[in-house]
Order: structure tokens, then sequence, then C-alpha cells
């Protein structure tokens, strides 16, 4: 299922320069390749190539918009910020997807969890974040004393920590990301605290060393989360909490999701699949879980709020091991119409070409498999479709608007090709 933004006006200006530049200069390269550290706002030219020297910021009431083709590479011995205070539009297509990464030399199995450049930290004032066919890999530094996020008080604001490759932080803010790839990070890929949020059609995969989830939510968020797959992150594929004492209190609506080897490489067991904690609440409605470490699990010391629902989703395991680790307890957590293995194989999903024997410890994804169901899977004309999501009407973002995807009357992120 595929987002189909309406755009309804989009004007992009553009400031002659470019090179590279010392900070406090709109950095715009709409005429071709450039360079650039300190403060940047204006255009990235469709095509170009943008080589990062050192950290970067967006002031704010400024924005930059990085156009579709754009190449992002970030030094890997500066391994830079990428700071966010104004607004942040990276507008990739299906075809020509924006890349933030590395260069090709270092995008190794040995560097398969990055930590070659910091993240995407959209600070308080940043009001809208864009990422549409954005692929981000290869970061996740860990901060020091003189990382400039820690400088400025930003994400946790303490040395010693791995950023995430998008951190968002602002509670009346606008959040979208859709069709894009997050993978090779050191740890969280998003860490998010606050917002007006669409998440959906993405992919998240080769994340986490010893820990980190793929999408982790916090108080303040209004989250729209469907149509994504994640494979092996290290920890969950959703950390859905009430934590931070933010308002709105965090309401995610979590749908339609497939979630394949999650949880495995964890060294304790705090989660697999989805984690729910602090008062958060939560719809969970039509996910996949194929061979996950656990089913949905909650802490029990600090459990979601009493109105979550959780409802029509299929649990699948290879072997034993894994199908009694979905089965309801006190902190693992069943809903109404969900399909629950008690026998290794049973449910099988038949997707289209994936090896279900794929050892759970595995973190190398190959992109030649295809979720994709099969006729006959029973995670068929199994999906509830009449729940209400929060941006059904759409978010409108820079002059685009994005809606929450349909629910779908399959359990996954992929029904039949």
């Amino acid at each position: 299922m595929n987002l189909k933004p309406i755009f309804t006006a989009l004007l992009v200006s553009a400031v002659a320069i470019s090179g590279c530049r010392k900070a406090n200069l709109d950095v715009d390269t709409s005429s071709g390749n450039g360079s650039a550290s300190g403060e940047v706002s204006g255009v990235w030219a469709k095509g170009s190539t943008q080589i990062i020297k050192g950290d970067i910021i967006i002031p704010a009431g400024k924005s930059l918009t990085i156009e579709e083709g754009v190449t992002v590479l970030m030094d890997t011995v500066a391994k830079p910020e990428f700071i966010v205070k104004g607004n942040l539009y990276s507008m990739g297509t299906a075809e020509n997807p924006v890349r933030i990464t590395v260069a090709e030399q270092y995008r190794t199995d040995a560097k398969k969890f990055g930590k070659m450049w910091g993240g995407i930290l959209a600070a308080p004032s940043c009001a809208e974040l864009v990422l549409d066919h954005t692929i981000l890999e290869y970061g996740g530094n860990t901060t020091s004393d003189a990382s400039t996020s820690v400088k400025q008080g930003l994400y946790k604001a303490v040395a010693g920590e791995n950023l995430p490759a998008l951190w968002f932080s602002n509670v009346n803010g606008k959040l979208i990301v859709v069709n894009s790839i997050v993978r090779n990070f050191q740890e969280d890929c998003t860490y998010i605290e606050g917002g007006k949020i669409i998440f959906a059609n993405n992919t998240f995969y080769t994340t986490g060393v010893t820990g980190g989830e793929a999408m982790n939510f916090k108080s303040g968020c209004l989250a729209d989360v469907g149509f994504n797959l994640v494979y092996s992150a290290n920890t969950n594929a959703l950390k859905l909490s009430n934590s931070g004492d933010r308002n709105p209190q965090a309401y995610i609506i979590a749908y339609n999701n497939t979630m394949v080897n999650t949880g495995w490489r964890r060294p304790s067991a705090k989660g697999g699949s989805i984690w729910l904690e602090n008062n958060v609440h939560a719809d969970i409605y039509n996910n996949l879980f194929a061979n996950t470490r656990f089913g949905i699990k909650r802490d029990t010391k600090s459990t979601e709020d009493k109105r979550t629902v959780i409802g029509n989703n299929l649990y699948y395991g290879y072997d034993q091991t894994t199908v009694n680790q979905f089965q309801p307890s006190k902190d693992i957590v069943a809903g109404v119409n969900d399909i629950i293995s008690t026998k290794a194989g049973d449910n099988d999903p038949k997707f289209v070409n994936y090896p279900e024997s794929t050892p759970v410890l595995n973190a190398v994804f190959n992109t030649a498999w295809d979720f994709h169901l099969q006729s006959g899977s029973p995670a068929l004309n199994h999906g509830k479709t009449d729940f209400t999501r929060h941006h059904a009407a759409g978010i409108t973002v820079n002059g685009v608007t994005y809606v929450s995807p349909d629910p779908a009357t399959y359990i996954g992120a992929f029904g039949t090709k």
C-alpha cells in the first residue's frame, strides 16, 4: 500500500551560494554538487551530491529542502550531527530516493552497525520534518562532551549516548516518515518525543548492537504507524511509552505492520516485538509477528493505559521455543481475534520469498526477500478495518497533505502481489 500525498502547493526558494562554506551562511547547491558545515538552509538540488565536513544546523525559522536523488555523504572522521532547529523536507521519490550515508568504501559488513556519523536531531523549535523516500544508514555515533548536541542540550544531552537515526521533540510539531529505509545504525532508529505523526510504508533493518528499537515513541505523540516492515531490530519493533510527562498523553495507533526476527539479539529479555509501558494508550491491530522473540509485552511494574485495545494480530513461530514465548501470560498480552500458534509451524503466513528457517540471530537483510503473502495465507481476510486513525483526514506539511493509509483486510504490511 502506497501513500498518495495530495500536492496542494509547493514553493521552494533557492539561495545562490555553493561550495565549502563556514557557519552562518546559507548553502544552496542548485547548480551542482557542494560541501557544507555550519548553518545550512535553502535547497539541495535534484541529483546533487553534498559532502558534509562537520556538524550542520538548520537555524530556527529557516528550512532546508533536499530534492529527489540527492546523496548526502557524511565525513567518517568528523562524524557529523545533522541538527534541525528550523524545518527539514527530504523529498525523494521511489526512482530517486534521498540517501544520507557515508562513502561507498565504508559501507561494509564489518561496519554494518554504523557509528560513522550522528543522526538527524530535531530540536523543540523544529515545527515540520518530512522524510519521504529517504534512506538513512550507517550512523548512530556515540556522543562526547565535545558533541554539538550535548553542548546545546539536545536529545539526552549527555556524553556516551548512541544517537538515533532520527530524534524529534516538538509536541506541537508535525513529523512525516513515509516510504523510507532506516538501516545500519548502532542503536535506536527513531526516538520520538511528541508531535502529530505518520510513520507508514517504511523498512527498518540491521540496527542495534546491544539495544535499540526501530520505532520508539514517548509522551506527547499522537501517531499513526502502519504498513512498516521491521527485520531483526535488536530489541523491539515498537516501543510505546508515555514517559516524559509531556502533554498530550502518548496515543499510538499501530496497524498492519510486519515484524520478523525482532528482539533476539538483545542480551536481556526486555522485549522482542511491541513493548507497552508507563500508561501509554495504544490501539494495536492487524500486525504480523513472524519469529519474533515475544508477543506484545508489557512492563508489569508500569502498565499501559486501560483503554488500550489489541486485536486481529497473527503470530507465527518456526520452532517451539519461539511459539512458547507468544503464549499469553502476566506480561505477554493477547488480543481479541488474535491468531496465536501453539505448535511450531502453525499458521505459516506463506511469505512469497523468505526462508522461515533463517536463524533468529541473523541481522543481515536480503533485499531479494519478499514479505507479500501467497494465496491461502491465514493472514488474508482477517484484518480489522473499522477503527479510527488520528490522521485519516491528513497532516499538511509544507503544502503537501499526507494521509494515514487505510487499514487493510489482511494482517501485516503486505497483501498478495
